[in-house]
């Protein structure tokens, strides 16, 4: 019976040995608590966004004269280039009129010689024998005047050499008149030169509708839409084709406004679609709108995509990590074990011997598994994670790392 009693003694003390054991320990060694360690390693801070794969402009070929549609030389899915032919409309009675024009400025051309080549001479020659025909005359007035006052000649003599010799002068004058507009820079010529560039001119506006009749494109594209076929009266302001331009790949996406100040053209990014979640590319920020949307609070970017890849479709959804801060080989901490890290004062419930207490901290570039310290913290410290809520600043604990 004693040897009982013993027994139950013994296990009522252990009992109360073990349960004032578990009291005390945590009070006397502390409580064991996890806990990082401050390490150097390297960060990268990125913005993470979503858009949209930028539509591409169209483009609505059409022409700019009325004519009849000979040829169309692409179908719908069709890629073309630059200055290749789409569409060729009737030239016939164009291609007429551009040979008329050119007569007409052979024709000009051949006045404007005759001027200087021919009538130009022939009116210096003019000028000459109209001068001998004044000289003549004035000696012919000259005579009969010396006679009349003889009394060799009649007044009505007189009379007559007086008109031939007016006659004469006034030949003279027009013949100079004739030369001066035959010389260059003459009447004549002016009204000939101007006449050879209202032919050239009329030449080159039938040259252009003949340029008309072939409808080119205008840069490299794909025919999306087609509304004409052969023997169709094309119209000016009627779309004939529609073309989408092929050009670089871009991103459109909305930025918070509060992350303005961090973003800047050049800064590379990865992106996916939600189509294709695992596949990544590469981007680069090419642009940044000046104005903020007020009623989002956001700023639309556009990303250049390099090389996009197969899958990539216009008005796909993505989603953009852009790299605005990369910290090689800095002190770091995992983000959760900063408390209050985006107020004004973030701290840390750090570990020193077996207490803890308060550390303000200044951090920097935020990855998405670390943070940067740094001022408040050396290397190789241990910090209390923040999801520890039950462990106290002046705490004293037993620390196991994570």
């Amino acid at each position: 019976m004693n040897r009982k009693r013993i027994v139950i003694w013994s296990v009522i003390a252990l009992a109360a040995f073990g349960v004032l054991a578990s009291w005390a320990w945590p009070r006397i060694f502390g409580e064991t608590v996890a806990a990082n360690r401050v390490e150097r390693r390297e960060v990268v801070q990125t913005v993470v966004a979503t858009g949209r794969v930028e539509t591409p402009s169209r483009v609505e070929i059409g022409t700019q004269s009325a004519g009849v549609v000979a040829a169309i030389l692409v179908i719908e899915g069709q890629s073309v280039k630059a200055g290749e032919t789409l569409i060729q409309l009737e030239e016939g009675e164009v291609r007429a009129n551009v040979e008329l024009a050119r007569a007409g400025v052979r024709q000009a051309e051949g006045k404007l010689a005759q001027l200087v080549d021919f009538n130009a001479p022939n009116a210096r020659q003019a000028v000459e024998q109209a001068n001998a025909n004044e000289v003549n005359a004035h000696n012919q007035f000259d005579r009969i005047n010396q006679l009349t006052g003889r009394g060799y000649a009649t007044p009505v003599q007189l009379d007559e050499a007086r008109r031939a010799l007016e006659v004469a002068a006034s030949q003279v004058k027009i013949a100079k008149l004739q030369v001066n507009a035959a010389s260059p820079g003459g009447s004549d010529v002016k009204l000939a030169e101007a006449a050879l560039e209202q032919s050239r001119a009329t030449l080159h506006m039938a040259e252009a509708k003949l340029g008309y009749m072939t409808i080119r494109a205008p840069a490299d594209g794909l025919v999306i839409t087609r509304t004409v076929e052969p023997g169709t009266v094309a119209q000016p302001g009627k779309a004939l084709l529609i073309i989408s331009p092929t050009r670089e790949t871009r991103l459109v996406i909305q930025i918070d406004e509060r992350n303005l100040g961090l973003i800047a053209t050049g800064q590379p990014a990865l992106a996916s679609s939600d189509a294709y979640a695992k596949e990544r590319f590469k981007a680069v920020l090419v642009f940044i709108n000046p104005a903020v949307d007020p009623a989002r609070g956001s700023v639309e970017v556009k990303l250049s995509v390099p090389e996009p890849p197969a899958y990539l479709r216009e008005d796909m959804t993505v989603s953009v990590d852009i790299e605005v801060a990369r910290r090689p080989n800095v002190l770091v901490l995992p983000t959760n074990a900063v408390r209050d890290s985006l107020s004004a004062t973030p701290w840390v419930l750090a570990v020193a011997g077996n207490k803890t207490l308060r550390k303000p901290v200044k951090v920097g570039a935020r990855g998405a598994a670390y943070i940067e310290i740094l001022d408040g913290l050396a290397e190789g410290e241990r910090v209390v994670p923040a999801i520890d809520i039950g462990t106290k600043a002046g705490q004293r604990v037993r620390v196991r790392m994570m």
